[in-house]
């Protein structure tokens, strides 16, 4: 099973061309810039468009129209993971959405403590703290999510948000990746990540 991963692409979505062929497409949040209905449905319409046998997205930072919406009619292949999962093939992906009113709440170190112990791919908007988290001297990763990767194990974990942080890591069990696809200007700098499972 080969997977495409690509994150904060901040309404440049329709600027990728040529993306390369996979089975499964994971977007990690950050589609939008602004947060609104418009940037929300054209990404929504691009991505339901696009060639792919199965389609994961969830919602980053930006996201905010996503913010406690109940996404329905949704085709059968595509998939929007709000604290959810789904199983394709023998495979289980989990999606964590970084909302600043949860993190204010603390609702957010809640969703990553109830992370599934039996996750194979892992798919947040943050990365865990210091993994393809650093930026202007700082390390804007998330230390609860690391202990909960940590105690998980999954094969993969997929994430963006830090532009600059572009790239993989991998300790004993686990591949880390953070395919943000803008830098800090918010200019298209990297490319999708292909990943074979």
């Amino acid at each position: 099973m080969k997977i495409l991963h690509l994150s904060d692409t901040h309404n440049c979505h329709k600027q990728l061309k040529d993306l390369p062929e996979a089975d499964i497409i994971i977007h990690a949040g950050d589609f939008s810039f602004t947060g609104t209905e418009k940037e929300t449905l054209n990404f929504i319409e691009w991505f339901y468009a696009l060639p792919y046998k199965y389609k994961i997205f969830i919602a980053g930072n930006h996201d905010d129209y996503l913010f406690g919406a109940n996404i329905e009619g949704l085709p059968d292949n595509c998939y929007y993971l709000c604290n959810s999962g789904v199983t394709i093939g023998n495979m289980h992906f989990y999606g964590v959405p970084l909302f600043i009113d949860d993190v204010i709440s603390g609702e957010y170190d809640r969703q990553l403590n109830n992370i599934p112990n039996d996750t194979d791919v892992l798919i947040t908007h943050q990365p865990p703290f210091g993994i393809l988290d650093f930026s202007e001297n700082i390390n804007y990763g998330d230390f609860i999510l690391l202990q909960n990767v940590l105690r998980i194990k999954p094969k993969y974990h997929l994430f963006g948000h830090i532009h600059n942080a572009y790239g993989m890591e991998k300790n004993d069990e686990t591949l880390f990746v953070n395919s943000s696809i803008l830098d800090n200007n918010y200019e298209i700098k990297n490319n999708p990540v292909i990943l074979n499972l």
